[in-house]
């Protein structure tokens, strides 16, 4: 029988992922990459980038939508994730070679060493290398913190049930940040470490050479060359394991689905969770004076000196000036310019009085038409006014809601 030749050696070819380790790869990339463009465009919108890609995508609500889409997708692809761990552990008893260890440690200290000149030989790595095992807990960590903090904005009503009012600027904060931290990970260890040092195709083709190999996972080929590796488990064992894990996974999956279907579909907005009420009030309403009770204390943005026409000590209707201030510090965290969260702004007279997707939250003349007073009237809510300030408002608003 004829000896293989070294090239022969060079080309044979060992499968390291599988068909759906791939897909999932590729479905990360995907809704990674559609997160990091929408989500970095909003954190900096001012910057005339930004301002680009958002009018090419159709408009700031556009761009928000499609976020929601893929992070939707990636919640997805982590809960089959998941449980594609748990066949694999429990039915096909594949060891767990992605957790971290003391080895992976002097691993990396060899390899410091090494790259500075001051070792003789590279580290002898396994399965995954202390590279591999790093990046992928590091993407690990950012989903549950993006997670997180993501839900914090998405269901503001919903978090402050359990945490206080301030966590959600903080979470907005943390999520611009990790983002950041996310996007800068990619581009500067996985770009270099799997494209531009020794261009790792694995993922593409689920196989690496013997040379690859070689070079990169040693320890794994002299396992599968010994016979070590990915030993076969009888059938008979793997049927028993599989009729009991399809059923619990099957109820954990339809959990988690439920976790995600409340996650982005519980809340849209602080303003939607009150029945909308517009259709019956009527289109036009003639400013009228609001009467103050004679025991009511005159809030002092609500007051003015005497004029030529009102006499003196008679006090001003209450404009925009008075409560555009207001507005934009109890609720500039959730419905500034930048972050119009349903749509809603309160940056200026014209965005408040346009509304929000689902329609205006200030009926002028009619306060307790307003969504507005409604909100703020139950109380609890993230941007919460004091009883003076709600009634300085509920003022405006009766007075006609006018800008000057």
């Amino acid at each position: 029988m004829a000896k293989k030749t070294p090239s022969a050696t060079r080309t044979r070819r060992y499968a390291r992922f599988t068909a759906v380790d791939r897909l999932e790869h590729l479905l990360v990339l995907l809704s990674f990459t559609t997160l990091a463009i929408t989500g970095l465009v909003q954190k900096f919108a001012l910057s005339p980038v930004s301002e680009f890609v958002i009018a090419r995508w159709g408009g700031i609500e556009n761009v928000r939508a499609t976020h929601h889409v893929a992070a939707t997708v990636l919640m997805l692809v982590v809960i089959f994730h998941l449980l594609e761990i748990g066949y694999k552990a429990f039915v096909l008893r594949t060891p767990f070679t992605m957790l971290p260890g003391f080895q992976d440690a002097k691993d990396a200290w060899m390899a410091f060493r090494y790259n500075l000149g001051l070792g003789k030989s590279r580290p002898q790595m396994g399965r995954y290398s202390f590279e591999e095992k790093a990046e992928y807990w590091a993407l690990v960590w950012g989903i549950l913190i993006m997670a997180l903090t993501g839900f914090a904005m998405w269901n503001p009503l919903a978090t402050v049930q359990l945490l206080p009012g301030d966590f959600i600027p903080a979470a907005k904060t943390a999520h611009g940040a990790e983002a950041i931290l996310a996007v800068l990970a990619i581009i500067v260890w996985h770009m270099y470490g799997v494209h531009l040092k020794r261009f790792n195709k694995a993922m593409w083709t689920g196989e690496l050479t013997e040379e690859e190999m070689l070079h990169e996972h040693p320890l794994e080929l002299a396992d599968i060359k010994a016979g070590l590796a990915r030993r076969s488990l009888p059938a008979k064992d793997l049927q028993q394991r599989r009729l009991i894990y399809y059923p619990v996974a099957g109820i954990l999956a339809a959990a988690m689905l439920f976790g995600v279907y409340g996650f982005v579909s519980g809340e849209k907005t602080a303003i939607t969770t009150v029945p909308a009420q517009i259709a019956t009030v009527p289109v036009y309403v003639p400013q009228t004076p609001t009467p103050v009770p004679p025991t009511a204390t005159p809030l002092p943005s609500a007051t003015a000196g005497p004029t030529a026409e009102t006499g003196a000590g008679a006090a001003s209707p209450v404009t925009w000036i008075d409560v555009g201030s207001l507005l934009g510090a109890r609720c500039g965290s959730c419905h500034s310019a930048t972050l119009a969260t349903a749509g809603l702004s309160f940056a200026t007279y014209a965005d408040a009085m346009k509304g929000g997707q689902d329609g205006a939250v200030i009926v002028p003349g009619s306060a307790d038409s307003s969504l507005l007073i409604q909100v703020q009237s139950k109380g609890g809510h993230p941007g919460q006014f004091t009883v003076e300030e709600l009634a300085l408002v509920r003022a405006w608003i009766e007075a006609g809601a006018a800008e000057r």
